[in-house]
């Protein structure tokens, strides 16, 4: 599609609508659907992307494109239809769901740069100034040039576009424009080749002698490669380029983002039940769109089912997309994937550097691999003849992006399927709500594994009343005897212990002894949680910290009580229960620096980690077979959340981590502790039957009318400022609770609750309110708030208070 007169644009704006702009006829050859192109816009110039054929006849005046910023298109067309789908049903501008689906770094912008004049200095010294222009003034000294808006964020004061004028007629300040961005380019490699092979070698070195040999073998090398042969080859291969034996040039390389390779495997033998559900997803290849729910309890081989099906898509000619919840789980599915297909596997997530993921997309476009595995943004892997889709333990609630564009990448699976007539395989031993209600309707279809791999037993899982020893002092409390004995029972046996506890750091509630306020957070409205190791007061919302020896705030006492528990404390009393045991620790603390978490599951596989306390990082799809036993800690952290999924999850979270005992020959054992023995989830989870849950939860959601039932859209209202937060909030509502007076037929469908502060009102320093909008009618409630951002734009464009619309909300905090 070149050589066309005009393009729809998407412009990389927050504005709804795409822009018709002119090809000028040198540029016309190679404009396309897929590339950016630099567009004026106002009294600017910023990137956009062509989207297809424009229509000029609905506007007067239509500008011509700069310049095309791509040599191919960053994506496929087939994606277009995607990008508006998701414009669409999340309300976000379709220019933002690019530059999102797109790797960081590539896009460029016009930025305001301002600077600090000699005139400007002069008047710092002796110049009549407000107390504001001298603070502006006084930053820019500082700062430099600097950009106008970052400028005006770090100064944190209300700072008019009229002053900043002012300072600039006044010669005190300049503004200039500038094209920034596009900070990801192609990795330069240096390279050497033999200009002649044959070529007279009297009078040459032994290391250069070695050179040439391996070039002669290899007639094209990079300098690196040579310098682990001859040391010294960096600075000889320069002497022999002008003596004129070799040749150097630079060539474009990839960055590997693997590391160690890995030795290929052998596919095994599968079960009945494996064999069944293959063979049932085979026969829909070719037909169109399907949607698959692999329901397969924990160890049951449903990973060997995934790589089965991808090798009959390749040899069909197809590509294959693997999503994981989380970045922890993507190297154990990479790896299998790897030792299975080789090459052509590539990874796309947030853990890769800048220049890491543009490599990764680049290859995928380029068609030099076929597989794609990766975390939710992984996603928009600019596939163009996707085949099969597959998303692992698709109950997570990671799948769920919770700023800027807040997709779902499990639903955007489905979506992508449907509309590259792909099949979409889902797969979970701990099923959403939602999926299997889907199930029950005949939209999804259900495959079903019954048993884990080589009739491996199901864990025996034990429950603990928390109530009964909660008279004993100290962290005794939280350890019971039976989960002691277990763990000396096991370790004795040189297997390994899981300890599960979703909550990290030393203590989660301190209190001041004298007068009981707790420590608290300045920015949020949240008690500060105390992490030993870095010896502070840390928040795990904003992260906020204040050192361990800091007073009351409240009445200056220094006697605080640490009272609540995280895995730095488990951690420390089952080194201290268990001195000669191998104790790490497994949460978001001790993963954050790169390659820290790939050393934790190293150890864990090469067993030089003997017992393992983690966050619900250790719960999800890894496959250890000597841990035999897992230690549930707390099971009811997350019953008591102001949320309608709350069993939900606590069902999932304890069935997943009781999945991870037993999945070798050993059989594994779970000990479940909890102050609520008799609530269904944790009962159902005991008994790992998803089933039964299921039935007793649709009750609840039927009668209340949450999801499966109703569609949701949370409005999240936050600012700076108490009141102005509050009255926007009221404003919107007051907007929705008319807009529904109006809309008459969506009375009866919709139920508006709120505005409220949200159960957090305050994180970072900004004040939050929401309003919920549900119902059964989907079309009716989009076209609502449709409605309501529209009345709304002076709000939505408000710099002080921020507006932003969740479709089907995760997190209700």
């Amino acid at each position: 599609m070149t050589g066309l007169p005009y393009v729809e644009v998407a412009v990389d704006l927050p504005v709804y609508h795409t822009f018709t702009y002119e090809v000028p006829k040198p540029l016309s050859s190679i404009v396309c659907a897929g590339k950016r192109v630099l567009v004026p816009f106002s009294e600017r110039k910023i990137s956009g992307y062509v989207l297809g054929a424009g229509n000029p006849s609905i506007i007067k005046d239509v500008k011509p494109i700069l310049d095309v910023l791509d040599e191919t298109p960053l994506f496929p067309a087939s994606m277009i239809p995607f990008f508006q789908w998701i414009s669409s049903y999340y309300m976000h501008p379709i220019g933002n769901v690019i530059k999102c689906a797109l790797p960081a770094g590539v896009n460029l912008y016009e930025a305001v740069i301002i600077e600090l004049t000699e005139e400007g200095q002069a008047a710092l010294t002796g110049g009549e100034l407000t107390s504001l222009e001298a603070k502006i003034l006084k930053g820019l000294k500082r700062s430099g040039p600097c950009r106008l808006k970052k400028f005006l964020k770090n100064l944190e004061a209300d700072v008019s576009a009229a002053l900043i004028h002012r300072l600039e007629c006044r010669g005190w300040i300049t503004r200039r424009k500038e094209l920034r961005g596009a900070e990801i380019k192609p990795k330069m490699e240096r390279f050497a080749a033999l200009l002649d092979p044959t070529g007279p070698l009297e009078g040459l070195s032994l290391q250069r002698l070695k050179i040439i040999e391996a070039l002669s073998a290899n007639p094209e090398m990079p300098v690196a490669d040579l310098k682990k042969i001859v040391p010294s080859a960096s600075r000889l291969i320069k002497a022999m380029e002008i003596s004129g034996h070799v040749r150097l040039f630079h060539r474009a390389v990839y960055r590997d983002p693997f590391g160690e390779s890995i030795p290929p495997d052998t596919p095994p033998i599968l079960s009945a039940e494996q064999q069944k559900a293959v063979e049932t997803v085979l026969n829909s290849f070719g037909k169109g769109f399907s949607t698959y729910l692999l329901a397969g309890v924990t160890g049951s081989g449903k990973t060997e089912v995934y790589m089965q099906l991808a090798a009959a898509a390749l040899q069909q000619g197809y590509q294959v997309l693997v999503l994981v919840p989380e970045i922890a789980l993507i190297s154990q599915m990479q790896r299998r994937f790897r030792a299975r297909f080789g090459d052509c596997v590539a990874i796309l997530h947030s853990g890769l550097s800048g220049g890491e993921r543009y490599d990764q997309w680049l290859r995928i476009l380029r068609k030099e691999v076929n597989i794609a595995i990766g975390a939710r943004s992984a996603i928009f892997a600019p596939f163009s003849e996707v085949g099969l889709i597959i998303v692992d333990e698709e109950h997570d609630s990671s799948y769920k992006q919770e700023h800027q564009l807040r997709y779902n990448a499990r639903d955007l699976a489905v979506v992508r399927a449907k509309l590259q007539k792909a099949v979409v395989l889902l797969g979970s031993a701990t099923p959403s709500v939602q999926s299997y209600h889907n199930v029950k309707r005949q939209n999804f279809v259900e495959l079903i594994l019954k048993n884990r791999v080589e009739k491996r037993c199901l864990p025996q899982i034990t429950v603990v009343d928390l109530c009964k020893i909660r008279h004993k002092r100290g962290i005794r409390r939280f350890l019971s005897d039976e989960l002691v004995v277990s763990i000396r029972e096991t370790l004795n046996r040189s297997e390994q212990v899981l300890l599960f506890l979703n909550r990290r750091g030393y203590a989660s509630f301190p209190i001041c002894a004298s007068c009981g306020e707790p420590v608290r957070c300045k920015n949020c409205d949240i008690s500060l949680t105390l992490h030993r190791k870095i010896n502070a007061y840390k928040c795990h919302y904003c992260g906020f910290a204040k050192p361990a020896v800091s007073n009351c705030s409240a009445c200056g006492s220094a006697k605080i009580q640490l009272l609540g528990l995280g895995t730095e404390k488990i951690e420390g009393a089952v080194k201290s229960l268990f001195p000669t045991a191998r104790v790490a620790r497994m949460d978001r603390d001790t993963t954050r620096a790169k390659g820290s978490l790939l050393k934790l599951l190293k150890g864990l596989r090469s067993q030089t980690i003997d017992i393992l306390v983690g966050t619900q990082m250790v719960a999800k799809g890894h496959d250890f077979p000597n841990i035999t036993l897992v230690g549930i800690i707390c099971a009811d952290l997350s019953l008591n959340f102001p949320d309608f999924r709350a069993g939900e999850r606590t069902f999932q979270l304890l069935a997943q981590v009781s999945g991870r005992a037993g999945r070798g020959e050993s059989p594994g054992k779970v000990v479940l502790q909890t102050y609520n023995p008799n609530h269904f989830s944790i009962i159902t989870a005991q008994q790992q039957d998803f089933i039964a849950f299921y039935e007793k939860e649709i009750q609840f959601r039927e009668a209340l009318k949450y999801p499966p039932f109703t569609r949701m859209i949370l409005i999240k209202i936050s600012g700076k400022n108490q009141q102005q937060t509050e009255k926007a909030a009221q404003a919107v509502g007051k907007s929705c609770r008319s807009m529904l007076k109006t809309l008459k037929t969506s009375l009866d469908t919709i139920q508006l609750l709120g505005p409220v502060a949200a159960p957090v009102p305050k994180i970072s320093g900004r004040y939050r309110w929401q309003l919920l909008l549900k119902g059964s009618d989907v079309k009716a409630l989009h076209r609502l708030v449709h409605q309501v951002l529209l009345d709304n734009r002076s709000l939505m464009n408000n710099r002080q208070v921020t507006v932003a619309v969740d479709v089907d909300p995760v997190d209700m905090m």
